[in-house]
């Protein structure tokens, strides 16, 4: 397992010293530094601006939504990154869901499957830089097809670095999950818990099945947001992720449409999710945080002090789908190097 370090998005302010973090976190072994975002900070920005002082991380988004950019434009992005890196790039894309989708970006939810499928699609030909670029799907379509009834297929004016770019898709549910293994070079997940590992590799499983699909289990990157919070009292440093949890599991999404909800719901927390559901809707969010319960952080997150952090990491994460393990939290870069080290088995 590879160790990866994230800087996830932010809200008043763009976290502080983030180059002296990936220095630190960089000369510890860190191998990937990742983005994201929602809608505020965006993904691409901050990855090409920390990531010009790292000097040899992969740097990836986790995630770019879809409906913020056109496939032309991300993959213009992507490989822009790509070759300032040199070659360094990996484009985690995601649905979003419907709210942000529709509510924030102004475009249609439906059928994320079928678009996600569509996009890649585009994004591939625009690296592949073999022809002008034309489209005929459902969602996109290449030339635009009426408007001034000028639009001509074009090829990218730029010589690619790489011609396939990797691209790993962010997914929750199991038919994305098997679309990732399918058409993707990487899935990653969100909120992934070790007592959850059967059930995504089964939707792994799936996808790799399918004909034409791209990769197998062998050469595909599972690299999952795992956040790590260092502390001598367990439920002290629990306590510092139950607002991010209540905010997803009871903010993030529509009641009875929300992604997040059904993840911790398949980990048996049900009733949990529910009661934090209601409590985050009413406008009860401290509350609807103090309802998360502290093994329900621990299913999901690295919590504690540091050999105790350590030892979950081998006990129970090592032997997931796993193959990248994203620190959030901006861990110390004493802790980065010990739990490098005891990824690699050392």
């Amino acid at each position: 397992m590879k160790i990866g370090i994230a800087a996830g998005y932010w809200t008043s302010r763009p976290p502080r010293d983030v180059d002296g973090r990936l220095a630190a976190a960089e000369e510890a072994g860190v191998e990937s530094f990742w983005t994201a975002e929602t809608y505020g900070s965006d993904a691409i920005a901050p990855l090409s601006w920390w990531g010009a002082r790292t000097g040899r991380m992969r740097l990836g988004t986790a995630v770019c939504q879809m409906s913020a950019r056109t496939p032309t434009a991300l993959a213009m992005a992507a490989q822009t990154v790509d070759h300032l890196s040199g070659g360094r790039m990996v484009l985690g894309i995601g649905a979003s869901g419907p709210q942000v989708v529709e509510g924030w970006y102004g475009q249609p939810y439906p059928r994320p499957l079928e678009r996600t499928r569509e996009y890649v699609e585009i994004m591939r030909r625009v690296w592949a830089r073999e022809e002008p670029v034309r489209f005929e799907g459902k969602h996109y379509r290449l030339p635009y097809q009426g408007g001034a009834g000028l639009g001509k297929p074009l090829r990218s004016t730029v010589h690619p670095v790489r011609r396939d770019v990797p691209v790993h898709l962010g997914a929750e549910g199991p038919k994305n999950v098997a679309l990732a293994a399918e058409i993707a070079d990487g899935w990653i997940p969100l909120w992934f818990s070790p007592k959850s590992d059967d059930f995504y590799r089964a939707a792994l499983a799936e996808g790799f099945a399918r004909p034409g699909a791209r990769r197998g289990a062998e050469d595909f990157e599972v690299a999952g947001v795992v956040w790590a919070v260092e502390g001598e009292d367990v439920e002290a440093a629990a306590a510092k992720l139950k607002p991010t949890i209540a905010l997803y599991v009871g903010g993030m999404g529509a009641k009875g449409t929300n992604f997040h909800l059904d993840v911790f719901e398949r980990m048996g927390w049900g009733e949990e999710c529910a009661r934090i559901q209601d409590l985050y809707l009413a406008g009860r969010k401290q509350e609807a945080a103090d309802a998360v319960p502290t093994a329900m952080v621990e299913d999901v997150a690295l919590v504690g002090p540091a050999e105790k952090i350590c030892d979950d990491l081998k006990a129970r994460w090592l032997g997931t789908c796993l193959t990248t393990l994203v620190l959030g939290g901006w861990p110390r870069a004493e802790l980065c190097a010990r739990l490098v080290e005891t990824a690699a088995g050392r």
